[in-house]
């Protein structure tokens, strides 16, 4: 019974990704003149930006919501025998609670510099959520075949990929097309936290 349980947080990590999904794209219907190709997606939720309130609102279910699936994805995941799996899975646990509790104390404040404090932790932040990331998909990509999970190592390189997509896209191509690699790199991590969230519920971790 209390398996069951555990295995049913997993539809919190779809809602979310659905949380976030809303935020993405109904608040910029609150800020004039936002264009999703060039801005990053802080900027619809950052200090004194008209959409602030609407983000904020449509994406209050993603922190909640996304830290309990990936806890009950943790308790999944003990019984496992693959140590890298294990690891990966609590690497990604860190970067959710970082991620969470990182952004809520330093939110990006608009038209300020970014060596700001505010904007320079929260670009702190960022780099660490970003390594956090990239650490955990490749152990699970790696761990997760060795429990014979092949589905999940391929889905944590295709997230690996598309996170990676993100920073090399923005360092070589103009500003212009900023944002829309930006999205690679959040929403992989979104996407894949909702990936762990239908293991959960399939019983594949316990």
């Amino acid at each position: 019974m209390l398996e069951k349980r555990i295995r049913t947080l997993g539809i919190l990590g779809i809602i979310s990704l659905l949380s976030y999904t809303a935020m993405v794209v109904f608040s910029p219907l609150a800020y004039p003149g936002y264009d999703w190709l060039s801005m990053a997606v802080s900027d619809l939720s950052a200090e004194g930006a008209p959409s602030q309130a609407l983000a904020n609102q449509l994406n209050a279910l993603f922190g909640p919501c996304g830290l309990i699936s990936i806890m009950a994805v943790c308790i999944g995941v003990v019984g496992c025998k693959s140590k890298i799996l294990k690891s990966g899975i609590y690497f990604f646990a860190a970067m959710e609670w970082v991620c969470d509790v990182g952004y809520n104390l330093f939110p990006w404040i608009k038209d300020a510099p970014a060596s700001n404090p505010q904007n320079f932790m929260h670009l702190a932040v960022t780099a660490l959520v970003v390594i956090l990331s990239l650490s955990s998909l490749v152990l699970v990509a790696i761990g997760a075949r060795k429990e014979q999970m092949k589905s999940l190592s391929i889905w944590a390189i295709v997230c690996l990929a598309a996170m990676l997509i993100g920073p090399i896209g923005t360092a070589l191509l103009p500003k212009t097309v900023f944002g829309l690699f930006e999205r690679f790199s959040t929403f992989s991590a979104v996407v894949f936290n909702g990936i762990l969230g239908i293991y959960l519920m399939k019983g594949r971790f316990i």
